[in-house]
């Protein structure tokens, strides 16, 4: 059987897209899922049969191998430190559209520290 990663699912409706480890795409539909099961998370690795649909290959009977483990199940930092770093973080972002209006961008090395810093944030609110 294929396996792959789920790329997205919309629970609201209810269907997405797994990438499959050959490189295609394949169509998820909520009916795909294991019996209880109403959603599923993005980069969960899965094994799942398939069948050509009309616009393509569609996944049937899907199995869970690997769930991405959730930031809320390893604890969330508590939200009056989130509040520190979100405020840190806009004082951060106002300087640098600060610079970008003067047409000045900021060095790689800053950059890729910002871009850091908006990326764990987001993960932390996304738990």
């Amino acid at each position: 059987m294929p396996t792959g990663k789920v790329k997205f699912f919309d629970e609201e409706k209810g269907f997405g897209f797994i990438a499959s480890d050959d490189g295609s795409e394949v169509f998820l539909h909520v009916s795909a899922l294991p019996a209880g099961t109403s959603s599923i998370k993005p980069g969960s690795r899965v094994e799942f049969g398939i069948v050509d649909g009309k616009r393509g290959a569609q996944a049937l009977s899907l199995r869970i191998l690997d769930a991405p483990v959730s930031l809320a199940k390893m604890g969330r930092k508590p939200a009056d430190e989130m509040a520190v770093i979100a405020e840190d973080l806009i004082r951060l972002l106002d300087t640098l559209g600060s610079s970008l209006k003067r047409g000045k961008y900021p060095e790689s090395s800053h950059g890729k520290k910002i871009a850091t810093l908006l990326r764990k944030l987001a993960d932390e609110l996304d738990a």
